[in-house]
């Protein structure tokens, strides 16, 4: 547009429109002596000097070039991060350890595009599923990233005899505890009440940790006798892993996204060699379901 398009445009006269450039930043191109407008830029500049600007729902697309996992913490995921990174410049990876429960809404106020989950419903078998559809109802799709082994982690070689989460009960070992809202937090709360064990008779029960290396990092400086982490931190720190239980660990997404590219792309890997081998390097972890849709059993 020229000057007095714009001006027309604005609804203002033609002086105004000057003064707006060199007063408030207007954008402008000057051709030959004569100052052009691009259309595009004047709106973003209207924008931009909007009072009482709404602020913009959040939406799957509304992070452009991104691909957002929030939720469960895991070693392997990690790994699967880091590859797809270094396959794809586009869209980049980002991740947050919000634990399983703040993954799900996460993703219900569409600030992600998949959780990672592993909460253990109260019958003791299934994974997920009752959660999900208290928060997104049918809206999500389910698909299994691995199962993974929980154990106790204890000092290497078990000085102190630990033989489960049975052995809490005592009160005489403390504890390196993961975080409310994850899902090992979960497992341990369930085992306790089923033990009938209160979780403040546990010394370091108050405790919480972010990650499951920062659990296992707590046991092998001594700080804790014992933690409640995947056995694959174990095996990384050298530390004694007593089993607890196998558990299904699995990606929820959102159905209008699941075939969008950046996902397609993520769940591609699972079945990639270099990411099996990754796979096979870490204790603990079976990925014979990887990559499945999982339905309500």
């Amino acid at each position: 547009m020229n000057t007095r398009e714009l001006a027309k445009y604005l609804g203002i006269n033609e002086k105004k429109v000057y003064s707006l450039i060199s007063d408030k930043g207007l954008p402008a191109t000057r051709v030959t002596g004569k100052w052009l407008f691009q259309r595009h830029l004047v709106e973003r500049w209207l924008e931009r000097h909007t009072d009482n600007y709404p602020p913009a729902e959040a939406t799957p697309e509304t992070y452009q070039n991104l691909l957002i996992i929030t939720g469960s913490n895991d070693l392997l995921l990690d790994q699967l991060l880091e590859l797809f990174g270094c396959r794809h410049q586009l869209p980049m990876p980002v991740s947050s350890n919000l634990g399983s429960t703040g993954g799900l809404r996460a993703l219900k106020e569409n600030l992600c595009h998949i959780a990672s989950a592993h909460l253990l419903e109260p019958e003791g078998e299934e994974y997920n599923f009752s959660y999900l559809e208290a928060e997104l109802g049918d809206t999500a799709v389910v698909v299994n990233f691995c199962k993974r082994l929980q154990a106790v982690l204890v000092a290497p070689g078990n000085p102190k005899k630990v033989k489960g989460i049975a052995d809490l009960a005592l009160g005489r070992l403390r504890i390196a505890n993961r975080k409310e809202g994850t899902g090992t937090r979960l497992l341990l709360d369930r085992e306790l009440e089923r033990l009938g064990v209160s979780g403040d008779k546990i010394p370091g029960y108050e405790t919480a940790f972010g990650r499951h290396l920062d659990v296992g990092l707590e046991v092998l400086a001594g700080r804790a006798d014992v933690g409640l982490a995947i056995a694959a931190v174990g095996g990384l720190l050298g530390l004694h892993q007593v089993p607890v239980r196998w558990e299904r660990y699995d990606f929820i997404i959102r159905k209008e996204v699941f075939f969008s590219r950046g996902v397609q792309m993520l769940l591609g890997l699972l079945h990639d060699p270099e990411f099996r081998r990754g796979a096979e390097g870490l204790t603990g972890y079976d990925l014979n379901t990887s990559g499945q849709v999982v339905f309500k059993g």
